[in-house]
């Protein structure tokens, strides 16, 4: 039927391609081997055609421990796949086990990349996609919203919008990844930028105590600040009558991105842009070392903010 080779060292993004194998090879009889368990013999046995014509699902975890007299029996099997037969090969990516990953890539065994997941967008991305998989939606601001409070690992965040998923009905938002996490959402470094740009200078200030308070590094914070600022100089830059999903590319972005900073722009222009920056860039000295005090710089970070935004 097919061979795929699953590479990389994310899980959740191997699971979801194993998943998507196996919707696919419906009713085959699945077989599960591990790489560092085969002997000489085990794969071709459980790859001989079968007398019956049952289709089969032959899952090897853990290819980069096999030996190379097995490897020799996978590469005798690609040479004439059976027909009745999916073979999914995983390895967690490194570089054990490269030579002969090579050789099953010029046996032209198609790759599925599973690399891990760093990005906030591409965190974004997999949580939206994870949640249309299971037949639901989850909005922009919410799944930003679940990568803030459980996007450290991946594994968390799926488990995190899993729990969601059986505890709530229609589209996920906001208030149900807070009520989830219990006030860990607020308290993040993005939930502070949202609160100077969207909100006022009190509800930022609260919201960065908070974040200190539950142990937010203040240099987080300052990052977080800066990668806004930066996302409403670029957007603010671009024309307005262009339509997000054709800017978000040019940009580097993602559309929701796109129209979430048209909505911060509120209020700011290029001088008033420029004027956060430069405040920001002396917060990032301050908290870097350059301070004797990184939390009071946060706060004098967000009222230049205020300021600029104002003046």
């Amino acid at each position: 039927m097919a061979t795929y080779l699953l590479f990389g060292s994310e899980e959740v993004l191997a699971d979801r391609a194993l998943r998507k194998i196996e919707s696919e090879a419906k009713g085959a009889e699945k077989v599960t081997l591990d790489g560092g368990e085969l002997t000489p013999g085990d794969f071709s046995n459980e790859t001989a055609p079968s007398l019956f014509g049952q289709e089969r699902l032959v899952v090897l975890r853990e290819l980069q421990e096999i030996p190379e007299e097995i490897q020799e029996e996978i590469l005798r099997y690609l040479a004439d796949e059976p027909s009745d037969i999916t073979l999914v090969l995983i390895h967690p990516g490194g570089v054990k086990g490269k030579a002969f990953i090579e050789k099953l890539k010029r046996a032209k065994v198609p790759v599925i990349a599973c690399e891990a997941i760093k990005k906030d967008g591409e965190k974004i991305e997999l949580v939206k996609s994870e949640a249309l998989d299971r037949g639901r939606k989850i909005s922009n601001d919410g799944a930003r919203a679940l990568v803030d409070a459980a996007g450290s690992e991946a594994r968390e965040m799926i488990s995190a919008l899993h729990q969601l998923l059986s505890d709530t009905t229609g589209v996920i938002e906001v208030r149900d990844v807070n009520a989830l996490f219990a006030g860990r959402v607020e308290t993040t470094s993005y939930a502070v930028a949202d609160a100077i740009l969207e909100s006022s200078l009190g509800e930022a200030l609260v919201t960065l105590r908070q974040a200190l308070d539950t142990g937010v590094d203040p240099v987080v914070i300052v990052n977080s600040l800066a990668s806004s600022l930066r996302t409403l100089a670029k957007v603010g830059s671009a024309p307005r009558s262009a339509r997000a999903a054709e800017l978000a590319p040019v940009l580097g972005m993602a559309p929701w991105q796109v129209d979430k900073a048209r909505r911060q722009l509120t209020g700011w222009n290029g001088v008033s842009i420029t004027q956060a920056i430069n405040a920001i860039a002396r917060a990032d000295s301050q908290v870097k070392g350059g301070g004797s005090d990184p939390a009071f710089a946060c706060e004098e970070a967000l009222m230049a903010i205020a300021a600029a935004r104002n003046g």
